[in-house]
């Protein structure tokens, strides 16, 4: 179980330098607008992925007196420290430098519910594969390097297609289709997984989210065309091959496994249609259902959520903290105001107050 004791910040965005030592359950941030809420939000989501949910800026990121930020954490019995600066990017674990951040997403396995992230249902497909592929590396770790050997491999197809060099597409086609295969059986098999616990007694206390009888399903789309077989590595390959004049002439791969998506129903209607209220509370059920699995599979994340009460009425935030508490998993969580039921539900939640960048314990 990933579990938070101690968080360290200096000079990222307005959080000049703070020390907090969240509890082990629900940890609620409250203030007014502007304050810093949801750069707490961001600043864990960056120690787990070295990357931030709401830009590629560095500059945007560290605070406009310093250059550099510092970040630190102590999670179960390791400690994070990670330095950025627009020059370097220091990460160590337990004092020993690491290069890789797919080490700090094992240690650190956020979870993030917030639009500014984007909802998953009705979301961009880059999103959808993104909460997807999250869930993948988790159970499968490995799947990383797979990932990394397929983006690789497509970006030497697509250089090879622009400059109209043929000779050695085979060779790189043959390589991407084996990836291919690796990454599409992975996804298949995860959401296959995530369909049964999505239909399981084990989110029942969910389905008050919803005020309608109606069904909430999705359907898988490899990026694959039809005609191919997604799972088996020649039949990827000889596609690639019978269409290879026809890549030459559109200059880069337009489909394949990078092109994956997940589209969403709601009874008879398909996700263009559903109102944003529904487009965040199924959004809230498709992750809560990813992380209860994961959960089952002795993984326990941390809960990032920004703004819980935006948009939902007070029964359905409660219905979602009881879920989480049912869960026994760590949740950081945002709100603009102290109006949420919660220490009714847990009474051992720790709050916090962010004032202008300064966070203080009120409990």
């Amino acid at each position: 179980m990933a579990v938070i004791n101690k968080l360290s910040i200096h000079q990222f965005r307005n959080l000049t330098t703070q020390f907090i030592s969240p509890c082990a359950g629900i940890n609620l941030f409250i203030s007014d607008n502007a304050q810093g809420k949801t750069n707490l939000i961001e600043v864990i989501y960056y120690l787990g992925h070295n990357r931030s949910f709401k830009t590629k800026i560095l500059k945007e990121i560290i605070n406009f007196e310093a250059d550099s930020f510092q970040l630190g954490a102590e999670v179960d019995k390791n400690k994070i420290k990670l330095e950025k600066s627009k020059t370097i990017t220091k990460i160590s674990i337990n004092q020993q430098k690491v290069g890789n951040s797919s080490k700090l997403s094992q240690l650190l396995p956020i979870q993030i519910i917030t639009p500014d992230k984007g909802f998953v249902v009705n979301g961009i497909p880059k999103n959808k594969r993104s909460y997807l592929d999250w869930g993948v590396f988790h159970v499968k770790p490995k799947a990383a390097k797979t990932f990394k050997t397929y983006n690789k491999t497509l970006k030497n197809i697509n250089i090879l297609l622009a400059k109209k060099q043929a000779d050695e597409l085979d060779f790189w086609f043959l390589e991407l289709a084996k990836s291919a295969a690796i990454i599409n059986k992975n996804r298949v098999e995860y959401l296959q997984q995530l369909k049964k616990t999505m239909f399981s007694e084990k989110i029942k206390n969910l389905d008050k989210l919803i005020d309608s009888t109606d069904k909430f399903d999705y359907k898988f789309s490899s990026g694959w065309p039809k005609e191919v077989d997604k799972l088996d590595e020649q039949s990827i390959y000889q596609h690639l091959k019978k269409h290879k004049q026809h890549l030459l002439h559109t200059k880069y791969l337009n489909y394949g496994s990078h092109k994956a998506n997940i589209f969403f129903t709601f009874g008879n209607r398909s996700e263009c249609f559903f109102s944003r209220g529904e487009q965040k509370t199924l959004s809230i059920i498709f992750w809560l259902t990813q992380v209860v699995m994961l959960v089952d599979l002795g993984i326990k994340p941390i809960i990032l959520i920004d703004d819980l009460s935006s948009e939902l009425d007070d029964d359905k935030v409660n219905t979602i903290l009881q879920h989480l508490q049912l869960l026994n998993v760590q949740t950081f969580m945002t709100d603009i105001s102290h109006n949420l039921a919660i220490e009714q539900i847990n009474p051992a939640t720790a709050i916090f107050k962010i004032n202008q960048g300064e966070i203080t314990q009120q409990k």
